[in-house]
């Protein structure tokens, strides 16, 4: 299964110059390790911090503690949290892969840049695809689980995912809203912004990109950049 969330806008019409990036994270998981490791794993820590597993862990309202998640406000109750939200991280089995798409870049160097989210959607595919045939599952139908952003943004998508599809096959596209409460979702959602933050300045610490590192796809050498993790331009 894939999981797939985002973290920045999309558009180019402005561009934040504090994150001037789009970043698409793809969450690779098998099925097995989903249902009895990854799922389980994340139903424990919920019932632990809240007391049930309704609650979605959402990056940003973690973030700024807001919502559910107000009681981070307590210093006390915010330092149990993190250690084992960053304990859940590091121990959830999957392969990552993601592109960040600097729009900054893209607006200098391009005339008539394309679509960020369709940029990233087709390097992230090929990516995700040839892993999955280096794992023997090529010409297996994976599910590729988004999350909802509208109807009118979800068919956009998916035409482009259709276009996307021609060259790269074997995707089951699912669009799902954020209420659904998957655990694959959240963890997508939990990924994405540590990617963009990394690449906008490597030399800040980053503790959540840090524990994400080993789980990318890598080279036969061991490399991520172009492999698991693609920066364009």
């Amino acid at each position: 299964m894939v999981f797939v969330d985002e973290s920045g806008d999309h558009g180019l019409d402005t561009c934040d110059p504090a994150y001037p990036v789009f970043v698409l994270a793809f969450c690779i998981m098998r099925k097995s390790e989903y249902i009895d490791v990854i799922t389980p794993a994340v139903q424990r820590f919920k019932f632990k911090h809240f007391g049930h597993d309704l609650v979605v862990l959402h990056e940003h309202e973690i973030k700024k503690a807001k919502g559910e998640f107000a009681f981070l406000l307590v210093p006390a109750k915010r330092e149990a949290f993190f250690p084992e939200l960053n304990a859940l991280m590091a121990t959830t089995p999957m392969t990552l892969v993601a592109v960040v798409i600097r729009k900054d870049k893209l607006k200098e160097q391009y005339h008539k840049p394309g679509n960020p989210y369709h940029l990233a959607l087709e390097y992230g595919l090929e990516r995700v695809s040839k892993w999955l045939t280096s794992q023997g599952q090529a010409g297996k139908l994976t599910p590729l689980i988004c999350e909802s952003r509208g109807r009118k943004e979800d068919d956009s998508l998916e035409l482009e995912f259709r276009r996307v599809a021609t060259r790269v096959s074997g995707f089951d596209i699912h669009f799902v809203d954020k209420r659904a409460n998957l655990p694959g979702l959240q963890i997508a959602d939990l990924v994405a912004r540590p990617i963009g933050r990394h690449v906008i300045d490597p030399a800040q610490e980053n503790r959540a990109y840090t524990i994400l590192e080993s789980k990318f796809r890598r080279s036969p050498e061991g490399q991520i950049n172009g492999y698991g993790l693609k920066i364009f331009p």
